[in-house]
Formats: structure tokens, C-alpha cells, sequence
């Protein structure tokens, strides 16, 4: 499952920096970044990057406020944040085609709303998946998953401390299929764009309807 995740996390925010002026719908540092950088090099999708940031939050909130909920009667939360992420990414495709393609103005009302529904459903798998995924291993930014891999890769090449070896090695091998699955969801992303524009998030949809359909084996009771 963290394969398919990190996949759909590469795969939307990627779509959405290609479609959207440079919009990174969950990695949200990105943003910050590139809006700092527009007080020196003025560029569009100043006001996408500016709505995405209370998007993303409430996002967050909401996946906070269900998993609380379900965790009060000792269920699991994941069915639901799956089914309301499905939602919101097509959402994001359903503005996206209501909008001019290619997009040509950042004040574009279906573009600013595609751009607000996707931060949200990247808030929600990246909320969701921290507080009800075991192991440590993000799908929806890869910073740190590539600062742990190249930690573990250093103790197993350079401890003599046996246990934490082992420790490495096991960490390891969720790490790399989450990176590659990452950065070939990003690489799918752009592909998609060229041939399919926002139909192609088509794709991530389905992904997101296989783990419903296997959520029994998938998840963890909470």
C-alpha cells in the first residue's frame, strides 16, 4: 500500500505543478518557497500557492477530526479518508476540465478551486497516513524518506552495531519502493499531462478505488 500512496502523492503533486503555475499541492515548503521567491522574480500563481495554504490546513483538520472520531469507538478511520480523498481528487479533475487548458491566467476561478481541492486531498493522505500508517515512511514528500534511506544505508555499511543493521535493513525496505514509486508517479504525471491533460488524473482515482477495494488486507485497525 505504501508503494500505491507514494506513487498517487509523486503522481498529484507533480500535476499540479505542471498544470498550475508551480503549485505543489502537498508539499506545502515548496510553496513557501516559491512565493518568497516571487518578491524578487514576480511570476504567476501567486494567488493558487496563497488559497492552497488554508486548503491544505483544513484538509488536515477534517482528517484529524475523523480519525479522532473513529478511534473513539476503536475503528478504523482509513475507509472513510480514502473515500473522502477519492472525492476531493475528483473534485480536482472536474474543476481542472471546467478550466482553459492549457492555463493562461492564475485568477482562473476552476483553476484556483482544482488547485484548493488538490492541496486538500494531499492534506488528507498526508494527515491520514501519519496517524494511522505504521512504520515511518511519508507518501506524499520524499525529503525525509530519502534523508532516512541514505541514514540507514550508511549503518549498514558502516556500523558494527548488529541491531541497528538490522534495524536499517528492515526501514530500508520500505523506503526505497515508497522513493521509487515517487518519483515514478512524477514521471507518470507529466506524461499524462501531455496526452490526457487533467483526464489523466483519472489515474490516481483508480488507485485510490483498488485500496478500497482491498482495505480489509491493506490497513491497519486503529
Amino acid at each position: 500500500m505504501i508503494g500505491l500512496l507514494s506513487f498517487i502523492g509523486g503522481y498529484v503533486d507533480t500535476f499540479g505543478f505542471i498544470a498550475l503555475f508551480g503549485l505543489f499541492t502537498a508539499h506545502i515548503t515548496g510553496n513557501f518557497v516559491l512565493m518568497g521567491a516571487m518578491l524578487v522574480h514576480p511570476m504567476q500563481g501567486g494567488l493558487l500557492k496563497l488559497l492552497a495554504f488554508p486548503a491544505f490546513l483544513l484538509g488536515v483538520a477534517a482528517a484529524r477530526i475523523i480519525v479522532l472520531n473513529y478511534e473513539a469507538r476503536r475503528q478504523s478511520s482509513m475507509h472513510t479518508l480514502f473515500v473522502i480523498q477519492t472525492l476531493l481528487l475528483s473534485g480536482f479533475m472536474v474543476a481542472g476540465l471546467m478550466a482553459p487548458f492549457p492555463l493562461t491566467s492564475d485568477t482562473e476561478p476552476a483553476a484556483i478551486l482544482a488547485g484548493m481541492l488538490g492541496a486538500s486531498a494531499m492534506a488528507v493522505q498526508s494527515a491520514g497516513g501519519r496517524m494511522t500508517l505504521t512504520g515511518s515512511v511519508n507518501t506524499t514528500f520524499m525529503t525525509g524518506n530519502v534523508t532516512l534511506m541514505i541514514i540507514d544505508i550508511t549503518d549498514i555499511v558502516y556500523s558494527r552495531n548488529a541491531e541497528l543493521k538490522a534495524q536499517a535493513r528492515t526501514r530500508l525496505r520500505q523506503l526505497l519502493p515508497a522513493v521509487a514509486a515517487f518519483f515514478a508517479g512524477a514521471l507518470a504525471a507529466a506524461l499524462g499531462y501531455l496526452t490526457c491533460g487533467y483526464w489523466s488524473l483519472g489515474l490516481p482515482i483508480l488507485l485510490l478505488l483498488i485500496l478500497l477495494a482491498g482495505r480489509r488486507r491493506w490497513f491497519r485497525i486503529n
